[in-house]
């Protein structure tokens, strides 16, 4: 059996934030934080539409090291038999003959100018516009706790249960 699961995907979420759009009322300016400190966080995200699950490790660092650890995970929760599918970005850490990949796991690399293919992109742009962006994290503590939050799968929208 063949389980799709599409991500990883990886979303850096800082105090280097973007500003995003916001709604107000015609003829005023909304006020939008911005910090320049620079500590970040990153959401590796993964979701199975077929069994209705989804995982997103948040981690310090974005590298060979930590996309490892990620396809462990993944490989983990592969059901026992089964065989997962993964789309990915053609992301350095994500081409490099240094990836440990599991038996159980094959990379279906997309097209490296078409991002928007991975439906993971869009659930992760969603989070940053509704509940990551046009903020002040006070330490990185707060950034690994908003990420954790957001990532919740009904929340985020990212899985029906």
């Amino acid at each position: 059996m063949i389980q799709w699961i599409i991500g990883p995907s990886n979303a850096r979420v800082g105090q280097k934030n973007k500003i995003t759009r916001r709604w107000a009322l015609r003829g005023t300016r909304p006020f939008a934080p911005r910090d320049q400190r620079s500590k970040s966080a990153y959401i590796f995200g993964a979701i199975c539409p077929q069994r209705g699950e989804a995982f997103g490790p948040i981690l310090p660092l974005c590298n060979i090291a930590a996309m490892n650890a990620h396809l462990a995970k993944i490989s983990a929760a592969v059901e026992p038999g089964a065989h997962a599918v993964l789309l990915l970005d053609q992301a350095g850490w994500h081409t490099t003959a240094k990836l440990n990949l599991p038996d159980n796991i094959t990379i279906l690399p997309l097209p490296a100018t078409a991002p928007e293919l991975n439906p993971l992109e869009n659930i992760r742009q969603f989070m940053r516009d509704n509940w990551l962006s046009n903020r002040i994290f006070q330490s990185y503590d707060q950034i690994v706790a908003l990420c954790a939050e957001a990532w919740k799968p009904p929340r985020a929208g990212c899985v029906a249960r």
